[in-house]
């Protein structure tokens, strides 16, 4: 009898003031609402820009440390297994280096007639763009983009919308950069194009990237004088890309007869998984900025090539 009352006497637990809160599935909707707009505002604004590059500078001692074990064993795996291989391409690079060298014999005597030349019709001479040797560190992460990291920065004098290039060809272009490292954009990107033109016959078009490692040059109507086989070249005409460099090869061309547009895929010549060295050129911009005073040496040049031709045209007309 005394055992139930003293279970009737227990004290009872003070009810809660909010008997129930928001559900699991409100919360998420609320918080995948305001990740949907954050990103929003973000890629709208970019006004987390200096926050991301703080946050990737500050993260990237810890890459360095956890990226080493996997570079010694890279090291190590390739100091073993390409010996022979080193012996034999360093045989047929001196083969083709001297071939290579009888070839600039003739070069050098072409150039200099191209500058003498462009002295007499006081062309301007073409733009030598520097170049800063990089090493790709890692490919992007996102599957549905075609990005490599490369490990040079700001620090390295690095800015947005430098072209990307290799030993073949165009590799892509500088997109964001960081303190140390930067992100390169391949040409097979969806999001990238580049102007081309056939070496052929120096037409002019835009390839696009497809995403899936070809081109797609669009819009040339199905009568186009392009061949399979035909190689792209830079044009120039963007003022990023440096013209002349090798981009593509045709390897297909589809003809529909009910569109009046050639379907032209291309295959790069130049691919981040045949090596892991690349150059990244330098602005236009920032070549003319250093290049738009003219030095003493190129002025007394000038005027004794301006000498030397009012001579040879007086000299003339006398006889």
């Amino acid at each position: 009898m005394l055992k139930g009352v003293h279970q009737k006497l227990e004290a009872q637990q003070t009810p809660a003031f909010f008997v129930r809160g928001p559900s699991p599935f409100s919360r998420m909707v609320f918080f995948c609402a305001l990740s949907i707009s954050i990103m929003a505002i973000d890629a709208r604004f970019n006004y987390l820009s200096h926050v991301r590059q703080a946050f990737i500078a500050a993260l990237h001692p810890l890459e360095v440390v956890a990226n080493t074990p996997s570079e010694w064993y890279r090291d190590v795996k390739k100091y073993f297994s390409v010996h022979n291989q080193l012996v034999q391409e360093n045989y047929a690079l001196k083969q083709q280096a001297f071939e290579h060298q009888i070839m600039l014999q003739r070069l050098n005597t072409i150039q200099a007639e191209n500058v003498h030349l462009r002295s007499l019709l006081h062309g301007n001479n073409p733009i030598q763009h520097n170049a800063v040797l990089g090493e790709i560190s890692h490919m992007g992460r996102d599957p549905f983009t075609h990005v490599v990291v490369v490990n040079r920065g700001s620090q390295h004098h690095i800015k947005a919308g430098q072209a990307v290039v290799d030993s073949k060809g165009v590799i892509g272009q500088v997109t964001r950069v960081y303190p140390f490292t930067s992100e390169v954009t391949l040409i097979t990107d969806k999001e990238l194009s580049i102007p081309i033109q056939i070496e052929r016959n120096q037409l002019r078009a835009i390839a696009f990237g497809e995403g899936n490692n070809t081109l797609d040059i669009p819009y040339l109507p199905a009568n186009v004088d392009i061949k399979v086989g035909d190689k792209l070249v830079t044009s120039g005409i963007d003022g990023i890309y440096p013209a002349g460099l090798a981009v593509a090869t045709v390897t297909k061309i589809q003809q529909n007869s009910e569109s009046p547009f050639a379907k032209i895929v291309s295959t790069p010549v130049a691919g981040v998984s045949n090596h892991s060295q690349l150059l990244l050129l330098e602005l236009p911009d920032a070549i003319e900025n250093k290049t738009s005073q003219p030095t003493v040496k190129e002025t007394v040049e000038h005027n004794k090539d301006t000498v030397n031709i009012n001579n040879k045209v007086k000299t003339d007309a006398s006889h």
